[in-house]
Formats: structure tokens, sequence, C-alpha cells
């Protein structure tokens, strides 16, 4: 008897300690190279396996990818065990043309509510917007921490390659979305592939509201994160992560590590944070 209450004194602080652990979740945002590209060697058909292969190791509760096609959303629905994912088609609002998919671990993380619109003057149906080169949308998330019972936003998406206008005005957009739809104040995620640099402009607007996880965590990342497939003038960081609402982002990181000993997944290097609440 007095073995066991000993036993039970030595784990009572870790008890204590686990109740004190923060909640956080590890998030991703993944351009995954729309499968339609002539890539060569580095097509989607030869690298396919890779992507749910990097989920499956890096398990994010949540992340968000840029240019998947449908075949691309139900291939990492099918093969990245334990997730599911919310999106539309840019050309459509339903299937047709890229998405910009929120994937999110169901053990972890619960789907309240979702939609999407587009970067343009006539956000709520599908459209192009000032200079783009394409059509361009954000796709949104409330979503629950079920550990924690916390909640938080989660905004995904791909500002126009071309269009400077494009850009400042569709990430302008989304500022002003962010701010209308969370009145309550929950913590908000923002991924996307930019097309911007960090010293960019145009995230003037972003940044005077939220934090780039490159930028404010504790431990972060100085790689690239737009690999051109090996091309290095072409190099560039572009990629990013954003929050606001969490007390800290112990890591910011560009996932390079290696899948099926292919040196690119995509022309795009995922990017990761931890989130704190």
């Amino acid at each position: 008897m007095k073995r066991i209450l000993l036993l039970l004194a030595a784990l009572l602080p870790l008890t204590a300690a686990a109740q004190k652990a923060p909640a956080e979740i590890s998030v991703i945002s993944y351009n995954i190279r729309m499968m339609p590209a002539e890539d060569g060697t580095n097509s989607w058909q030869y690298r396919y396996p890779c992507s749910a292969m990097m989920i499956e190791d890096q398990k994010p509760d949540i992340f968000g990818l840029q240019e998947a096609y449908p075949e691309q959303v139900r291939y990492m629905e099918e093969y990245t065990k334990g997730y599911k994912s919310v999106g539309v088609g840019r050309e459509d609002g339903k299937h047709e043309g890229e998405h910009m998919s929120i994937f999110y671990n169901k053990k972890t993380v619960k789907l309240i509510k979702w939609g999407t619109y587009w970067l343009s003057e006539t956000p709520d149906k599908p459209s192009m917007g000032w200079d783009a080169a394409c059509k361009r949308t954000a796709t949104w998330a409330l979503m629950q921490h079920k550990a924690s019972g916390k909640k938080f936003y989660y905004v995904n998406t791909h500002l126009d390659h071309v269009g400077k206008e494009a850009r400042q005005k569709g990430l302008e957009l989304i500022v002003e979305r962010i701010a209308s739809m969370n009145p309550e104040g929950y913590p908000m995620v923002m991924t996307g592939d930019f097309n911007v640099t960090p010293d960019d402009p145009a995230l003037k607007s972003l940044d005077a509201k939220m934090k780039s996880a490159r930028r404010f965590a504790a431990q972060t990342d100085e790689g690239i994160t737009y690999n051109a497939w090996g091309k290095t003038e072409n190099a560039a960081v572009i990629d990013h992560i954003y929050f606001s609402g969490f007390s800290s982002c112990p890591v910011f990181e560009v996932v390079t590590k290696p899948y099926m000993e292919r040196k690119f997944i995509s022309d795009h290097f995922p990017v990761r944070a931890v989130l704190v609440f």
C-alpha cells in the first residue's frame, strides 16, 4: 500500500503538468502544383504519392492546399487517413478548376461552418477581379479544437500571379472579410501562395491585422518556399502563414524533407507553423 501511494504521489506532478499544457494546433500551407501542368518527370502522375506521404508524416491538425484540381483533392482525401476537406472549384463554384481546399484532421478539429468567395469586385459569385489573369478565391472555415474547445477561423487563398492590383485588392478584400466575419474575436489563421515576397507593399493591410509566422515564430526558417523544380534563379519566398489571436507561435518551418527520394514533391515546399491558443 505504501508503495502504491508513493507511485501516485510521483505521478501527481506529471498529471498537473499535462493539465497545464497549452492547447496548440499544427498548420501547413501547401501549393500542390496543378495536375494538368506538363512538368516532365515532375508531373503529378509521377509524384502524386509524395503529397499524401508528407501529410501523413507531418500530421498537421489542419492544412490548406492551393492549385488542387478535383482529382487531387479526392486523392488527398482518400490517402490522408482521418482528414476531410471543404472547398469548391474556382471556375464555377462547384467542381471545375483549382480548389483552395481546407483539410482538417477529424480527430483533433471539428468543422462548424465554411464558405468560399472570389477575389473580385463581385466576390459572391464566380468572377475575375481587377487585372487578374484568372479567377481567384479564398476559402474560409470556422473550426473548433476538440481537446480545448477553442474556436478559430481559417482562411486559405492563392493570389494572382500576374495582376499587381489583383494581389493588392484581393488581400484588402480578405482583410475586410476577416474583420466582418469574426465579431467574437476568435483566433485566426491565414495560409496561401500569395505570389509576393515578405517585403512586398501588397502585404501592408494584412501586416496591420495579423502576424507572419515566419517573422514572429520563436524558432523560424528563412528558406525559400517556391523552389521552381530546382531552378535557383527563380526561387523565392511567396508561401505564407499568418495568424492573430493566438498567444504564441513556437515554430515556423519550410518542409524540405524528401519523400520517395524525390527532392521536390511540388514546385513549392510546404510551410508549417505551430500556434498556441
